[in-house]
């Protein structure tokens, strides 16, 4: 099954680049259908994404992962994401027992121990339920931008994900962030209101911070780790 869909992705990748993503996700959805899922951390770039594919109707499924630790702002976004383009996006929860057997072990606040800790707090709260939200399905569209970091800039909008054996699409990519943002203003798009507070990137409550002047993107995220080991396991490449 990999190697057709590898081929399929190889058919598609030329035709795909630098298509307006309205357009893009429109074939896409017809390409794949039933088999095409839209992960949201209901950050900027993913509701300017969830906008697309609710406004246009595409029978695309839209999904989130509730780590059980994300701050009160994103579940109000998400409730009025809800509420407005009259959806209903799905949850994937942490393992139960492995959750539970994790913190009895380890603690509520491990992660800030270690890097081994910290990366299997969220391999348990991310990870293993992105893979039960990714099985059996043949497109997973992202909300990566190049902006976000030096390693995704030469990044394809469509590209093969081997680890999770599944095409990805990057729709707004190559947006700036001026550009994001007008989007969403004008288009009067549910956002979350920590972007207003100098949060960049915003996932867990714990692990989140807001970026000070001169710091890069990813500087909010598990600030008390160097660099390089800055990544939760979701983008292999990032």
């Amino acid at each position: 099954m990999s190697e057709l869909l590898k081929d399929k992705y190889h058919a598609l990748a030329e035709t795909i680049e630098g298509v307006p993503p309205q357009d893009a996700l429109q074939r896409l959805a017809g390409e794949f259908p039933g088999k095409i899922v839209f992960s949201t951390s209901f950050s900027w770039e993913d509701q300017a994404i969830t906008h697309l594919i609710l406004t246009q109707q595409l029978p695309i499924s839209i999904f989130t992962l509730d780590t059980g630790r994300l701050f009160e702002e994103t579940y109000y976004v998400w409730s009025r994401t809800n509420e407005q383009y009259q959806t209903h996006i799905k949850p994937y929860y942490p393992d139960k027992d492995a959750l539970e057997s994790f913190i009895a072990q380890k603690g509520p606040n491990s992660f800030y121990e270690s890097i081994e800790n910290r990366k299997a707090c969220c391999h348990i709260r991310k990870v293993e339920p992105l893979q039960r939200a990714l099985k059996g399905n043949e497109l997973w569209i992202t909300g990566l931008r190049a902006e976000h970091s030096p390693e995704r800039t030469g990044l394809p909008q469509l590209e093969w994900d081997e680890t999770n054996q599944i095409i990805k699409y990057h729709p707004i990519l190559n947006w700036t962030t001026e550009q994001l943002k007008q989007f969403v203003y004008e288009n009067g798009i549910p956002y979350n209101t920590l972007h207003d507070k100098g949060f960049v990137s915003i996932g867990c409550a714990p692990c989140t911070r807001a970026v000070r002047p001169g710091e890069d993107f990813r500087a909010g995220r598990w600030w008390w780790e160097n660099r390089e080991s800055k990544e939760c396991g979701l983008h292999a490449h990032s």
